[in-house]
């Protein structure tokens, strides 16, 4: 240390200006934010502790959960709704995102001609409102008046066809993939992204070793867009246990036939508002609401502190 320093230790320290803009930049998304999200969701957690007793809201601690799932009505209908987006999450997970991801393959190869039409083709629906996705759906679906009769019977397949969307054993089944049409362009441009992060020092090592086509994409690019594939996975867990719009549009509130096609989503709607003649409940909307965010809060702990230290494990 200099005799300057000595003789005066403060100069030697680096004085750092407050950087006080920063405040001003996150204040208004902070605002925003928590009188969205945060203070809806503390309320919500709130309500779900209380009941109307006598005309006034009274703390009953967990009785609205035990009557949510004691009640033989109430649990029947969640026990439904759960297993039904259990079902509307699985189909995206084993069809849209696999789906994804060979078209994200396919895209990223160099010598594709049109590619970005075929981009843009793909991801167009997924910035179409879901009033019109499902209007436009139940049109071509109708046995009526739609067009997929007469699609199916240019090309001698009319005999499969059936009024898909009015069954109890296929109702779900089609519109979780009316649902896949419209956001696989999510997850293809995700991981078509992930694609073309990948340096190209590592594929043209790859290629020396003879490794080309999809065993590159096998053994050399799908490791290393794990973790895009892990985002993505989150991503659909927490959409699909929070759905509620396509399923009110083309199938209703009441979400038939026989409640075939009924997810927590609807199930909170109708138990919150009320519909046709039964009254809202806020208090148990409130309790459905919670457990739902129980469910996703435990999905998305499940890959952050189980899943991705794996994949990291496994990547380095």
């Amino acid at each position: 240390m200099s005799d300057i320093d000595k003789a005066d230790p403060e100069s030697a320290q680096i004085k750092r200006p407050t950087r006080w803009y920063i405040l001003v930049f996150l204040a208004p998304a902070f605002l925003v934010y928590t009188a969205v999200m945060i203070l809806p969701l503390i309320e919500t957690l709130r309500l779900s502790l209380f009941n109307l007793v006598d005309g006034e809201m009274r703390f009953v601690g967990l009785g609205n959960f035990q009557r949510l799932f004691g009640d033989p009505r109430l649990a029947a209908d969640f026990w439904n709704a759960l297993w039904n987006n259990t079902i509307f999450f699985a189909i995206h997970m084993a069809v849209q995102n696999p789906i994804g991801i060979a078209l994200a393959a396919m895209l990223s190869v160099p010598t594709l001609r049109f590619a970005a039409f075929y981009r843009s083709a793909i991801f167009v629906p997924t910035l179409l409102s879901f009033v019109i996705v499902g209007f436009i759906w139940k049109l071509i679906l109708s046995p009526i008046w739609g067009i997929a009769p007469g699609l199916m019977d240019l090309v001698g397949l009319k005999s499969f066809f059936s009024p898909w969307l009015g069954k109890p054993e296929s109702a779900l089944i089609t519109v979780s993939l009316i649902s896949v049409w419209q956001y696989v362009g999510i997850p293809m441009m995700l991981i078509y992204a992930a694609l073309l992060n990948i340096p190209e020092e590592v594929l043209e090592a790859a290629e020396i070793d003879g490794i080309t086509g999809w065993s590159q994409f096998w053994k050399i690019k799908l490791p290393l867009i794990l973790p895009a594939i892990g985002i993505i996975s989150v991503l659909t867990f927490v959409g699909n246990f929070n759905a509620f719009d396509l399923i009110y549009t083309v199938q209703g509130a009441l979400a038939g036939p026989d409640g075939s096609t009924d997810i927590l989503g609807t199930l909170l709607y109708r138990t919150f508002f009320g519909f046709q003649n039964q009254m809202g409940n806020r208090p148990m909307g409130a309790t459905i609401a919670t457990v739902m965010f129980l469910i996703i809060l435990a999905g998305v702990s499940l890959y952050l502190f189980v899943i991705q230290r794996r994949i990291r494990r496994y990547q380095f």
